[in-house]
């Protein structure tokens, strides 16, 4: 299935309901806040944009492949469908072995990588090894009459606020106008260049991500590194490793976290919803 050339076009994918478009084509930074808006415009489902290149000669190439976010934003699940396209266009069979792909990829200076294969039922089997944390810390949030110490993992490229029952700002994940009021303000005064809000109940996850890069505010129905957050601040508030599942409103991710944070793992199931779309 080779890659067409010399044309804009896009594919679809959906990271358990974290609907995906990867733009191919792209040559110019100055193009991409228009390939951006005809997407989102044409696709109102879909909750996040990222243009790929992939390498025509991968054994002589650092990466595989290069994605940059429309928001300058890291982004996990992003990662595992890129990895995922990258399979398509080298007509990897189905069942193969999983291949190693390697990513650079925007809001990160680690080099990233993700282990991937496809499925006979035409679905992608994915892990991808996230980067270690910067910082976890606890911070002091006030949001009108309200204020609170949050947990804070800050990754490169994104941080997250982890939200538990027991905080007073756990009603914000039902006021769906003061959470998005929540995670603008707090972007802003952490300096972000993407921030979460994940709820954590149990082991209920549900995310909501601000990237002021594009300007968009969604509930997203996955979010690969609110997931790897929360498995990176459990791991340093008991001291121990992390296997976790965590529900989310479109499906479920494990993620592993290794003693000492030296390895955070994430796994998910990615499918192609459409692929060569022309712009």
């Amino acid at each position: 299935m080779g890659q067409k050339s010399g044309q804009v076009h896009y594919s679809i994918w959906t990271p358990n309901g974290n609907i995906t478009a990867l733009a191919e084509g792209v040559t110019e930074t100055k193009d991409r806040a228009d390939v951006f808006a005809g997407i989102m415009k044409r696709h109102p489902e879909v909750e996040q944009v990222g243009f790929v290149r992939l390498s025509s000669d991968p054994s002589r190439q650092p990466f595989d492949i290069d994605l940059q976010m429309a928001g300058g934003e890291f982004c996990g699940n992003a990662s595992m469908c890129a990895s995922a396209l990258f399979l398509l266009r080298n007509s990897v069979p189905a069942d193969s072995d999983a291949a190693l792909i390697r990513l650079r990829v925007s809001g990160t200076a680690s080099p990233v990588s993700v282990r991937i294969r496809q499925e006979e039922d035409g679905s992608f089997f994915s892990s991808i090894l996230m980067p270690p944390p910067v910082n976890i810390e606890e911070k002091e949030f006030v949001l009108g009459e309200i204020s609170g110490s949050l947990p804070i993992v800050c990754l490169e490229g994104i941080a997250h606020i982890i939200i538990e029952p027991k905080s007073p700002f756990f009603d914000l994940k039902n006021s769906h106008a003061g959470a998005q009021r929540a995670v603008r303000t707090w972007c802003g005064e952490l300096s972000s260049d993407c921030l979460g809000l994940m709820f954590l109940e149990e082991a209920v996850l549900t995310p909501l991500v601000y990237v002021p890069g594009c300007q968009t505010v969604f509930w997203e129905k996955s979010c690969a590194s609110g997931t790897a957050a929360v498995g990176m601040l459990l791991a340093k508030r008991f001291g121990t490793p992390v296997d976790l599942t965590l529900q989310e409103p479109g499906g479920s991710l494990r993620v592993t976290v290794s003693p000492g944070q030296q390895k955070i793992r994430l796994y998910e199931t990615i499918r192609c919803v459409s692929l060569d779309v022309p712009f």
